[in-house]
C-alpha cells in the first residue's frame, strides 16, 4: 500500500503504508486498525502534530550499531532509517500547511 500526503502548498510526499502507520501513529493519529484509507490533518491540528513528530524524533537515538566503528570495514552493516529522516518531508509539508493556515491530507492507494 501507499499513502500520499497532498496539500496545496507543497507537492505530495509519498510514503509506504507501514511507514506511514509509524509516522502517523508519531503524529498522534489513531492507526490501530491500521492506516485509514484518507485522512487529515486539520489546521488546528497542526501545532500538536508538528510537535509530536519532532518530540517523536528527537527520542529516537542511534544505536550502537548505527554508529561507525572504522575497526570493522569488512562487514556490511544494515542501513538503519531514523524517524527523523523518515518524517522529514512530511513535517516540511506540515509546517508549511500551518504557515500557510490549511490543512494536509492522506490517501491511500494500491501503489502503481
Amino acid at each position: 500500500m501507499l499513502v500520499t500526503f497532498t496539500s496545496n502548498v507543497d507537492a505530495d510526499v509519498l510514503m509506504m503504508g507501514n511507514h506511514a502507520e509509524l509516522v502517523l501513529r508519531a503524529a498522534g493519529k489513531d492507526v490501530a486498525q491500521g492506516v485509514p484509507e484518507r485522512g487529515v490533518f486539520s489546521y488546528e491540528q497542526l501545532d500538536e502534530s508538528i510537535s509530536r513528530l519532532e518530540a517523536a524524533a528527537a527520542a529516537e537515538l542511534p544505536s550502537e550499531e548505527d554508529i561507525d566503528d572504522d575497526h570493522d570495514h569488512e562487514k556490511p552493516k544494515a542501513v538503519t532509517v531514523l524517524l527523523a529522516q523518515r518524517i522529514y518531508p512530511l513535517l516540511a509539508m506540515l509546517r508549511k500547511a500551518r504557515d500557510a493556515k490549511t490543512s494536509v491530507m492522506w490517501e491511500t492507494s494500491s501503489g502503481w
